[in-house]
């Protein structure tokens, strides 16, 4: 056995040492577009799984590599193939779930990349491409800190490890319920890393403490049987697209704020965060003010949001002198953390319904509910976890709250409730998931690692605690 300061200098050497191996295996699954959404090729979603398989395979750590499914709740299909690796703990040590998915989002107009989505390219010391940073970053980060760890502690490795790479995440983890039931076991660790979220900046680490939630849903407007003359009838007879934009507009304040009754604030303090930064980060012009009341970062980790996504009416192409019957629209709402979603749900419906102008017939449809999360900061692991980002990035973290939903997280802890979450992640504010030109910044993958595996280290030279103690 080492000396503590030699192992963790060990440790530290071998993580630096794994990172250009792990940056190119994370350019070979960023060439594989594995998008789970529906219209899109499942097989790419399988060659990836596939993909990561092979790499968990390759650490000759694991007893068990297997790629898995499961069934959608109420229904007979089965979800997309997601990779479960084991190996049991072994002298009284703990076990560590790490978690990450493989799957991405689509790539949008591939004009607007400035190269190819699935072609991973590095400009100005970032990796471009679908899934670079989310979360393929994340699965090799996982990968990277075992091959350290096991690097230096050898056959005296005793940390039980569950490598849990999910294949539909993006697309709402439709069977991720299911899966934790048939795989409770394996699932059920004492510490829980899902490394799927962000960081403060591109040198700072941030440890994620709280997430909102999510409702999601499909509204649809109808005030006519047919469409109609608009300027025969225009001007006494209301078309859906009057009637929904003025039904739209009641959900927000003047300054851009929800108006809906009944969507609650979380009261918590946030760090500082100027106004420059926010527009530096999102890209808001000078002439274009933000919306919201209060600390800028309460507004995007404590209070509501909502957002129309996607809206279904005549294209400008297509525009004709007609009262539309019928628009339908999108609609995303983020929940306070401390909300459930399904709470929050009943105060937006009831608040459409109130407010449908004209007597507009109201529909909802596709409603996908997802609840935020916080985390239990008093618990050793957390201390553990700010330990080996701040040793890992040579700067201390920072607790953060994360403006978008993980809602499967939420189903983490009810299904495990004595386990220890922490949410972690390579993310930095010019990643940009989601949207045309996502990047990883290579420097912060590289100190990732590095916090992972002495966290992994830490772990493996620690009893297992009482679940939910100290």
């Amino acid at each position: 056995m080492l000396p503590e300061n030699a192992r963790e200098d060990a440790v530290r050497a071998a993580a630096l040492a794994a990172t250009p191996h792990a940056l190119a295996e994370l350019g070979q699954l960023v060439r594989i577009p594995s998008i789970a959404f529906p219209g899109f090729d499942a097989d790419e979603v399988r060659r990836s799984a596939e993909a990561v398989a092979a790499l968990a395979e390759g650490l000759g750590v694991f007893d068990r590599v297997e790629i898995a499914t499961a069934e959608v709740a109420g229904s007979a299909d089965l979800g997309m193939p997601a990779v479960l690796a084991t190996r049991a703990a072994r002298d009284g040590r703990p076990t560590v779930v790490l978690y990450a998915h493989h799957d991405v989002q689509p790539p949008g107009d591939p004009a607007r990349w400035q190269s190819s989505p699935f072609e991973p390219t590095v400009r100005g010391g970032r990796l471009y491409g679908r899934g670079a940073a989310d979360d393929k970053a994340g699965v090799m980060v996982h990968l990277a800190a075992i091959r350290a760890l096991a690097q230096i502690a050898g056959d005296d490795l005793a940390l039980g490890i569950t490598l849990f790479v999910e294949g539909e995440e993006e697309a709402g983890s439709r069977s991720f319920t299911s899966f934790l039931t048939d795989h409770a076991e394996a699932l059920g660790g004492d510490v829980i890393v899902v490394a799927d979220s962000g960081n403060w900046d591109a040198t700072t680490p941030g440890l994620t403490v709280s997430l909102r939630g999510n409702a999601r849903f499909t509204l649809r407007v109808r005030t006519l049987d047919h469409a109609s003359h608009s300027g025969m009838f225009g001007g006494a007879v209301p078309d859906a697209m009057m009637a929904t934009i003025r039904l739209l507009s009641t959900l927000w304040d003047a300054d851009g704020s929800v108006a809906v009754d009944g969507l609650r604030v979380r009261e918590a303090e946030t760090p500082a965060y100027a106004e420059r930064t926010l527009r530096a980060e999102v890209g808001l012009p000078a002439g274009v003010s933000p919306i919201g009341s209060g600390p800028i970062l309460g507004r995007i980790w404590n209070k509501p949001a909502l957002t129309v996504t996607g809206i279904d009416a005549p294209t400008v192409a297509n525009a004709a002198n007609t009262l539309t019957p019928e628009v339908s629209v999108v609609v995303s709402v983020r929940v306070a953390p401390g909300q459930s979603a399904r709470e929050a749900y009943a105060a937006i419906e009831a608040h459409l319904r109130a407010h449908a102008p004209f007597g507009a017939a109201l529909s909802f449809e596709d409603v996908d509910l997802g609840d935020g999360f916080l985390v239990d900061t008093d618990g050793w692991a957390v201390e553990l976890a700010r330990d080996a980002l701040a040793r890992g990035y040579g700067v201390d973290p920072v607790d953060i709250g994360v403006g978008g939903s993980i809602p499967f997280i939420a189903d983490l802890a009810h299904r495990f409730p004595a386990a220890q979450i922490l949410v972690t992640g390579v993310e930095d504010p010019h990643t940009r998931a989601h949207s045309p030109d996502e990047s990883l910044d290579i420097a912060t993958f590289r100190r990732a690692i590095v916090a992972e595996a002495l966290l992994l280290d830490a772990l493996d030279s620690r009893p297992t605690p009482v679940r939910g103690g100290v």
